[in-house]
């Protein structure tokens, strides 16, 4: 369906109905907490409060691999904050990130607890606190900081642009899908050529700028994300199939996508995580 209606902005725009689609219930223009609200407190040092969506599996991916590399301060309590259900907007949410978006990060083994929000900064946090997945070499370094804050400032045209208008938007409207198609394959052809020189997007080693962007752009190749694979032709970019596959081989990337997730086979979802054997029975 095509919408043809002709759109006149008004002087001054005004929220008097909520925006149509799957999230118009908690959609607001103003920010803050909408409740009192405890967050439950687990035993372990770092308390992450997610769900199970592209930027949450980036830090549940990231935990998972530096626990495989033996990183026991990196043990953590996941538990699950359910989007839908506008449990971002919770107090205690709200004081560890005031923008009300998953991930959130508190890291209370430290004389005074550190809030860390944005999953990109979470990223960069962990990697330093734990010195891994991030080289001290000048060059290397600033390279995977270049495609991390890539990441974070593409996903966006992703998610909420095409993504929104292909999957949950009340109806289909041509302009903004082919708007957004158009964005999202040029931002897989920068990824796909950059893959064509370079094993993983920082050089020859996997760092926190792919485990930031696998959940995106590897998932969009791979055909679990909007099923949008076909739309996108996403088997062209034979490069972002390459480090896609790869990535995907790995047990901490395979333990991760599954914490926190809500949707899908039982056996692949992990609604909380306290323990590495959380993940007993289930299908990795």
């Amino acid at each position: 369906m095509t919408d043809s209606t002709q759109y006149n902005p008004p002087q001054v725009w005004a929220w008097e109905k909520p925006n149509g689609g799957e999230f118009a219930s908690i959609n607001r223009p103003t920010a803050g907490a909408r409740e009192e609200k405890e967050l439950p407190i687990g035993r372990h040092p770092l308390q992450l409060y997610s769900m199970g969506t592209p930027n949450g599996v980036k830090v549940t991916i990231m935990l998972e691999e530096l626990l495989a590399l033996g990183h026991q301060g990196a043990e953590y309590d996941a538990w699950l904050i359910k989007i839908g259900d506008a449990d971002q907007f919770g107090s205690d949410f709200v004081k560890i990130n005031p923008n009300s978006k998953i991930p959130a990060l508190l890291d209370r083994g430290t004389s005074t607890p550190i809030r860390v929000f944005e999953s990109g900064s979470i990223l960069f946090y962990l990697a330093e606190k734990f010195n891994a997945f991030l080289s001290k070499d000048t060059a290397t370094r600033t390279e995977t900081m270049n495609w991390l804050f890539w990441q974070m400032g593409s996903a966006p045209y992703l998610g909420g642009g095409f993504g929104h208008f292909y999957s949950y938007a009340p109806f289909k409207m041509e302009y903004p899908i082919d708007r957004f198609a158009m964005e999202v394959k040029r931002q897989l052809d920068v990824l796909d050529q950059r893959l064509a020189v370079s094993e993983y997007l920082a050089g020859d080693t996997y760092t926190i700028a792919d485990i930031a962007s696998f959940p995106w752009y590897g998932a969009l190749a791979k055909g679990l994300l909007y099923g949008a694979g076909e739309f996108l032709s996403v088997h062209e970019y034979v490069n972002v199939q390459r480090w896609a596959d790869t990535i995907l081989s790995r047990p901490a990337v395979k333990r991760g996508r599954i914490v926190n997730r809500t949707w899908g086979e039982p056996l692949q979802q992990l609604l909380e995580r306290h323990a590495a054997s959380d993940f007993d029975g289930k299908s990795l």
